[in-house]
């Protein structure tokens, strides 16, 4: 009896001390790993393997958004703030416009500068982002325009985030509390 408590009393020890789960959706093993070919905001042809090496964060929206691309990436930026500088180094965010018609390299850049050197503006042509976007099963699509020629784009507003070796790990949505985002982030960037 004695032998079967200290058993048990060792085993819960060591669950205890292993890694803790990860506090936002894992999705490690369930989607693809990273792969696109696209175009960046210095106007270059980049594929996926240009940005392995780092954690990599992957969000689809559009430049002209009113509301949800803004937040998000406030708040990975708000994130990454919270993280220790050698995390925060080793963090990109790559933001894809499903928008090509109004998001060029220029309007790419000077937005994700809004946000901070980690931000990446990328986009393609429509069967370069349908590719991307069936890869990652996100879906897109526009309104109507108006009298002024402004339209809105639907989209999802997940973040799909890839350890340095562009596996899938995390979907992080806007609903998980910042304290889970920075804990993942940091978790992730050390190399779990």
């Amino acid at each position: 009896m004695r032998r079967c408590i200290m058993a048990l009393f060792v085993t819960l020890w060591i669950a205890g001390c292993s890694d803790p789960d990860w506090q936002t959706k894992d999705i490690s093993g369930l989607m693809p790993s990273l792969a696109f070919e696209l175009i960046d905001e210095n106007g270059n042809t980049v594929s996926a393997d240009q940005f392995l090496g780092k954690t990599t964060l992957l969000f689809f929206g559009f430049t002209h958004c009113p509301d949800v691309c803004p937040t998000t990436l406030a708040r990975l930026d708000a994130a990454t703030q919270r993280m220790d500088e050698a995390a925060r180094d080793d963090i990109q965010v790559l933001f894809v416009s499903v928008d090509p018609r109004r998001d060029n390299a220029e309007t790419l850049d000077s937005y994700t500068a809004a946000f901070g050197p980690q931000f990446i503006g990328l986009t393609g042509d429509k069967a370069a982002l349908d590719k991307l976007t069936r890869r990652y099963r996100v879906t897109y699509g526009y309104g109507e325009e108006d009298s002024e020629g402004s339209y809105d784009v639907s989209h999802s507003s997940a973040v799909f985030a890839f350890n340095a070796q562009g596996e899938v790990r995390l979907l992080i949505r806007d609903s998980d509390p910042m304290d889970a985002v920075v804990a993942d982030l940091e978790r992730l960037a050390s190399g779990a």
